[in-house]
């Protein structure tokens, strides 16, 4: 057992003085206490103030090779998947691995201890199987593993590059082939040997990349309360073009196919219509926002105060990874309502907090996460009160939620294990290795 004395900390619902927490296995055996507890005395002491592990909700971690080389090119969504795709052309089972250990890497230092990564790269270049027809899968599942993160793997289901046309070059790598071959690959992935902390989730792409007679595949995995993710009205594009094919938005179509539950999640959900935001509300879906992506690639403001109100729960993603920093992302949800509705106070710091960790957890899979207490897996992140960003900003939540960034975190423990020791520059150097492996 291990006792932490922390200088601040998140509790309940408001930050606290001298928190003493004990950890045995993992997860929080007491909370409370303080200076003046029997085992005070005895305990590693942790200045600044100390939050549950954040949850990363939305990854795509190649997409990391990414920053500094697209974000200065004119265009659109479309025009930048183009470069995405040339990335995506380069990987292999090993290159894939290092990437996506320095990505997590990143996602650790930044105060994460739980990702879902959205997999769609399944294949060889040329679109045929690997021996081991999960070698991509597995490779990213060592790499969380390595990295000291969590994962849900989110296999994703992709058979046409847009409303039951053929996928084309790159886009090979992503097919199945058919919703059956999918599906059986996944059922040999999730009945085998994982590491600890893996779960297997399953996803849609989109809808323009799941023609309608495929959705279906998903349902089982829906009833049966596995975490459903799909992209959804990330572009006004993709809602025009499919209510040419089929005469609905994409929301009412993965209503009408059974797609909706508790545990489906709503990436994006960025152009919705009040009948889209009513019926992701009623399911008591999860709704992904990544806001620095979003911003990034243009996509637009999502109704996320809305989303909320009708019953939809908010939980954070870094996408693409333009930013890794969920301290940006939770102040980002805010500051865009503020900028659609030329307002200010959408979002309380308790709310974003809320997003960023328990409901973010729980949407992977990961229902005993995200909280300082007893019974919860034992997950702390620790934020310096005294950086330049920081110092004079308080010592409550809202310095953590509108003034820190993930620089600013100092150790992150992730059940009772500490992860990350506050060496950034480290997780630097080893993205650097990694991503010039790849443009090399």
């Amino acid at each position: 057992m291990t006792t932490y004395l922390l200088e601040r900390a998140w509790v309940d619902g408001e930050v606290r003085d001298s928190v003493l927490v004990e950890v045995a296995d993992g997860v929080f055996v007491a909370v409370g206490g303080g200076e003046g507890a029997g085992d005070a005395g005895r305990a590693v002491r942790v200045p600044g103030l100390t939050l549950p592990g954040l949850a990363n909700t939305h990854s795509h971690a190649f997409h990391r090779a990414l920053r500094g080389r697209t974000q200065g090119d004119r265009g659109t969504f479309w025009t930048w998947r183009e470069t995405m795709y040339a990335a995506a052309a380069r990987l292999d089972p090993d290159s894939y691995y290092a990437l996506a250990r320095a990505t997590f890497a990143e996602m650790v230092a930044s105060g994460h201890t739980s990702v879902g990564e959205f997999h769609y790269l399944h294949h060889q270049p040329d679109g045929r199987r690997y021996d081991d027809p999960n070698a991509l899968g597995r490779a990213v599942i060592a790499a969380a593993h390595d990295a000291g993160i969590r994962i849900t793997l989110l296999d994703t289901l992709y058979l046409s590059s847009g409303f039951g046309a053929a996928p084309e070059g790159v886009q090979r790598r992503f097919d199945d082939g058919c919703a059956e071959t999918w599906a059986a690959r996944v059922a040999e992935l999730a009945t085998g040997e994982l590491p600890a902390g893996v779960r297997v989730g399953v996803a849609a792409h989109s809808v323009r990349a799941v023609p309608r007679d495929a959705l279906s595949s998903l349902v089982p995995y829906v009833e049966a309360g596995v975490a459903v993710h799909v992209h959804l009205s990330e572009q006004v594009r993709e809602n025009e073009d499919c209510l040419a094919a089929y005469g609905v938005t994409p929301t009412r179509l993965l209503a009408d196919h059974g797609l909706l539950g508790p545990m489906t999640t709503a990436v994006h959900a960025t152009h919705l219509t009040d009948e889209d935001v009513r019926l992701l509300g009623d399911a008591r879906a999860f709704a992904s926002f990544c806001p620095t992506t979003e911003r990034d690639l243009g996509d637009g403001i999502g109704p996320s105060r809305r989303l909320r109100e009708a019953g939809a729960r908010l939980t954070l993603g870094s996408d693409s990874h333009a930013v890794i920093d969920g301290f940006e992302e939770m102040r980002a949800l805010e500051m865009n309502e503020r900028l659609h509705a030329q307002s200010r106070g959408h979002w309380s710091a308790a709310e974003l907090l809320a997003a960023a960790t328990y409901d973010g957890h729980e949407s992977l899979g990961v229902d005993n996460a995200g909280a300082i207490a007893v019974g919860k897996r034992a997950d702390l992140v620790t934020v310096a009160l005294d950086s330049p960003r920081t110092a004079g900003a308080g010592r409550d939540e809202h310095a953590a939620v509108f003034a820190a960034t993930a620089a600013d975190v100092t150790q992150v423990i992730a059940e009772g294990r500490v992860v990350f020791d506050g060496d950034h520059a480290r997780v630097g150097r080893e993205l650097d290795a990694a991503i010039g492996r790849i443009w090399a």
